[in-house]
Order: C-alpha cells, then structure tokens, then sequence
C-alpha cells in the first residue's frame, strides 16, 4: 500500500481521532477541586477503574501495529493455527484473575519488583526493577514505536523519522498529565476503534472473496475459504511435518511452553497486570478481566481470517502485505477508519509502557533512595521518567532496530531468556511458603544459562518447548536451593495466606462460558 490511497476524507477521520482522544484524556485527568494529584492517582488511576476500563486497557495495552500486521501475516503464512496467542490466552486471564489479582490487591501492591521485595527481599527487587526498565525501554518501548512508525509511514507516505516523532509526541501530549487514568479510560475508545475497524477489514475481505458485498457475502467468503485455501490453515494443532511446527509445536500450544510466555506476560508483567492493581475491588478486576478474555477470544477473527483471505485476494505476497494489501481494497472514509484504528492500537501501546516505566523507576528505584519524597515529587518525577523514556525511545530506535526481521526475532529471542525464570520466582513466591530469595535468584540466573545452552547446543528444539524444558529445570533449581536457605521469615512482609480466592457467580458462568468456547474451537479446528 502506498500513501496515495490515504484521500482527504481519511485524513479528516484521523485528525478527528487524534483531536478526541486528547481532549478526552484532558477530561478524565481533572481532579477535584484542591486536591492535587498524588503517587496513587497518577500510576493507578486511584485505585478506582471500573471493570470496562480494566478489560478493554488490557487489550490496548497488549495488541499494537505490530501484532495486528504481523498476526494477519502469520494467518497468511501459517493459518488459523497462530490464533493459540490469542485463545490460550483469554484461559490464561481467567487464571490471574483467580489466583494472582487476589494476592496483589490484598497486599496493595503498586509493582511486581515490591512484590519480590516484600516476598524475598530488597536485593532481588532492585535487580528486577533495573532489567524490566531495559527491557521496557530499550526493547519493548522502541520496538512499538518503531514498527508502528513503519506502519504509519507506509499509509501516509511521511518519512520513518517524521512518524516516530509524531507518534512519540501525541503519546506525551496524552498520557503525560493524567497518567494511568487517562490511558485507561481513552482505552475504551481506542480498543471500540481497533474492534471497528478490524470488523471493517473481516468484511471487505470476505465479501471481495465471494464477490456479494452485503453480510450473506461475508458468511459466503467464510465459505469459500474453507474451500480454497489450503486445508493446513484451518487446522489449529500443526502436525510435525508442518513447515511451521518449530513455530508452533503441536500440542504444546495447549499443554506446554505456551503456558510459561502467556503466564509471565499477563500474570507478573507491570505493564499489562498494573490495570488490575488500579481496580476498586478484586470483584471489579475480575469482571474486567473476564472482559479482556472474551475480547482475546475475538481477535483472532479480526485479524487472522482476513489474512487467510489475502491467499486469495492476493497470492504471492510476502506475509506481512497481507493487512496493508487488504487496506487498499478500502474505499475513502473507511480507509480512515481502519488507519485510526491501528493509530489507536500503537498509542494505547506506547501509554501504557510508558506510564509502567514512569511507575516502576519511580516506586522501585527513586523511592528506594528517597524514602521521604513527598507525594508531588514522586508524580514529578513519574513525568519526568516518562518523558526521558520517549526520548531515549525516539533517539535509540533506528540504531537498535534498523535491521528490522533480525532485530525483532532478537526481540523475541531476548525476552525468552528471562521468562522461565521470571515465572517460576512469581508462582513459587506465591504459592510455596518455602521458597527464598537464593531459590528465586538461582532460577533467574538458571533461566540465563539454560537459554544460552539450548540457544547454542540444542538450536533444534522449538522454543515454546524449549521455554518449557527450562521452566521445570528452573523450578528444581529453585526448590533445591530454597531447601539449602534458612527462610528469613522477617523479610517477608507480603501476606500470601490469608487471601480470599472466592469468585461471584456471574464470574463463575462468564468463566465457564469462555471455556466451553475455547473447546469448541478447538474441537471444530482441531
């Protein structure tokens, strides 16, 4: 797709999404008449979200440009199959929502380094707190901005330079003041336009596979794919002679190393579980968690099945055209749409990794060496940290991801070596009284060494199994060096007994109906 397709009326679309989404985060970061804005206000919205802005600020923050383009690719290359991300992940909610959210919000936990600070000790908390500030910034925060400025500039034609700075401008000039209230109600637009127009996109495509452009064409190009392309797609358990089974290795997208990435992500990441802690009450987090799983269950038709489409619209492509070639397909005024869309998705994105980075730098390292710093300092300071944040962001991404594939397979790459590890430390420190902080460190330094090994000396195994080889291996390490630690009871200042993990019946059946979808695709697409 070239900028010729963007017309006038796309453009007005678009300023007018720009122009809305920050007079709203104006509006929502207003604070009462003389009270001013404190620690709590600023990085969890005042501990007062409601389960709509919870569910749908989940989704902002995790779905951005790049996992919109690159999931219809992957529909493209591999089929319905890369879905898993997607539907094991709406299981994995259920789950946080049960047994992790309990613990955090009984113990009114601000970030996850406070968490290992209060469960083992400080030293683990400064460590954890310093690596999950790069990765956030050196590799997360410049990747979204990154990518997504590639996306933006392919659409409107502005260089790569000029994208990121307008992208990483607007995030400030909306997420700076309000913090993690204003990105969180804003949410609720940006994931109502990320659903439009990927509900656009599913339809323009379908009905230009069937060639009838009313909602009978739609279900009839559904048809057809089942028909036309090939059977593998709609297969979601790849069998070993699949080209992608490294990709996706068989049943381990349900029973293995899958669980580990989408455990670590949604359970003990700040950036995706800090809208949990901002809730009102655990009941309030669950219902917008249950929000957030049925929106994961429905992402997949927005995104992938349009790519699958693009086998037939437009075959022969390389497997990241499949969105922007289907976007061509889109008149004026819609086009618009769809654009503002994966506008939306990038911003929401980049506010919310930016307003984590703010929390953490200020909770878990500025607090450690000012303890007395009143509360407009810390707020100060969480809007300094995320301006430098954007900065170091904008300046760092063409050197570190110029090479694009290789850069974001490092991406990938990278995160996984800390993984198994970051996990076992958070499931044990739950859940096993008798864990320690040399257990956790020996399995954060284990999770390391282990991926290095299995990166250079086992290079063949997939690395979902391979996730899930090192997880175990991580968590004998831990239980063996626990059981070598005398515990240090008076370092342990997090209550993980006393914690109510009772559910409301609406939850209980909202719950149960997720899962007997996820079996029913399963089942229909086995």
């Amino acid at each position: 797709m070239t900028h010729h397709g963007l017309q006038t009326t796309d453009i007005v679309v678009v300023c007018l999404y720009f122009l809305f989404i920050f007079v709203l985060a104006q509006l929502v970061s207003r604070e009462k008449k003389g009270h001013q804005k404190d620690s709590k206000d600023y990085f969890l919205a005042s501990r007062a979200l409601p389960w709509w802005a919870i569910g749908t600020s989940l989704i902002a923050a995790n779905i951005s440009a790049e996992q919109i383009i690159g999931m219809s690719g992957s529909g493209y290359a591999i089929g319905l199959a890369i879905a898993s991300y997607e539907w094991m992940a709406a299981l994995t909610l259920l789950i946080v929502g049960v047994f992790f959210l309990p613990v955090f919000l009984k113990n009114e936990i601000y970030t996850m380094p406070e968490f290992l600070k209060r469960r083992y000790g400080k030293n683990i908390q400064f460590v954890m707190a310093i690596f999950w500030l790069a990765l956030y910034v050196f590799v997360n925060l410049t990747s979204i901005l990154w990518l997504g400025a590639t996306a933006f500039s392919t659409v409107t034609g502005l260089t790569q330079d000029q994208s990121i700075l307008i992208l990483a401008a607007f995030t400030g000039a909306y997420a700076l003041y309000g913090g993690l209230k204003a990105i969180a109600m804003t949410d609720v637009v940006q994931v109502s336009m990320l659903v439009l127009g990927g509900m656009v996109i599913v339809f323009i495509s379908l009905t230009h596979v069937s060639g009838d452009v009313s909602l009978m064409g739609a279900v009839a190009g559904f048809q057809q794919l089942l028909v036309k392309v090939p059977n593998d797609h709609f297969h979601m358990i790849l069998k070993p002679d699949n080209p992608y089974f490294k990709d996706l290795p068989g049943l381990s997208v349900i029973f293995g190393g899958m669980w580990v990435a989408n455990l670590s992500y949604w359970g003990f990441n700040q950036y995706i579980i800090q809208r949990g802690l901002a809730a009102k009450s655990i009941h309030e987090a669950q219902k917008g968690i249950v929000l957030a799983a049925f929106l994961k269950l429905l992402i997949p038709l927005l995104v992938v099945v349009p790519g699958i489409a693009a086998l037939i619209i437009a075959p022969g492509i390389k497997n990241d055209q499949a969105y922007p070639t289907l976007m061509t397909l889109l008149p004026p005024g819609l086009l618009g749409i769809v654009f503002a869309a994966l506008i939306a998705a990038i911003i929401a994105s980049l506010g919310s990794k930016v307003n984590s980075i703010a929390t953490i730098f200020t909770m878990d390292v500025f607090k450690t060496f000012n303890k007395d710093a009143s509360e407009k300092k810390l707020v100060v300071t969480g809007r300094i940290t995320a301006i430098t944040a954007l900065v170091i962001a904008v300046l760092v991404a063409k050197p570190l991801l110029g090479g694009f594939d290789q850069a974001f397979q490092f991406i990938q790459e990278f995160s996984g070596f800390f993984t198994p590890g970051i996990c076992v430390i958070f499931l044990l420190g739950l859940f096993w009284k008798r864990a320690t902080e040399a257990g956790a460190i020996a399995a954060g330094v284990g999770s390391v060494a282990l991926s290095v090994y299995y990166k250079f000396f086992q290079a063949d195994v997939p690395f979902m199994n391979r996730m899930g080889y090192i997880f175990l291996m991580c968590t004998a390490l831990a239980v063996i060096f626990s059981l070598l630690q005398k515990p240090k009871p008076e370092n342990v200042t997090v209550d993980v007994q006393n914690v109510d993990y009772s559910t409301t019946t609406s939850f209980k059946i909202a719950a149960g109906a997720i899962v007997a979808i996820l079996i029913a695709l399963y089942a229909t697409w086995w």
